[in-house]
């Protein structure tokens, strides 16, 4: 299937995805340490409900509370540290799931406090957008492109 991205930037920044995979496999993706780093960066500890997510950002450290897991429907993080991107602590990075067509899924993300007025917002709009496509590949081809965005 075909990715779908569109951006509203009110509130945050917003996308959806389409997979040909199953809401199942978008969720490990998301929940699971060796899932998240498939995709984006180094990742370590729990993606569970009430977990803490530490990830490898280059040049330095960053720490998401898993606020919701919700199996197969919803995930929530609380960025706790980002020395990376600092306006990013105390935003919140949600990923909701729900089936579509016969065995596809649709992912609708929000990254909620990230907006326009933040100096940070286009470098982060643009790995956004760089993340859920290899977020896609991963799910959907099995081979995601983590951290490479960060190595060109």
């Amino acid at each position: 299937m075909e990715q779908i991205v569109t951006t509203t930037e009110t509130l945050g920044l917003e996308r959806q995805v389409r997979f040909a995979a199953p809401q199942q496999t978008v969720y490990r993706a998301l929940t699971t340490a060796s899932g998240i780093s498939g995709w984006w960066m180094p990742t370590s500890g729990c993606g569970e409900h009430g977990g803490e997510l530490w990830l490898d950002f280059p040049p330095g450290p960053g720490a998401m509370h898993v606020d919701l897991a919700q199996p197969s429907s919803r995930v929530q993080w609380t960025v706790l540290r980002c020395d990376f991107l600092p306006d990013w602590v105390g935003t919140r990075i949600r990923f909701e799931l729900r089936p579509d067509g016969d065995s596809g899924s649709m992912l609708d993300f929000r990254h909620e406090g990230l907006t326009d007025e933040l100096d940070c917002f286009e470098q982060c709009l643009q790995g956004w957008d760089y993340y859920l496509a290899s977020l896609h590949d991963l799910v959907d081809t099995g081979a995601g492109r983590p951290g490479d965005r960060h190595r060109r």
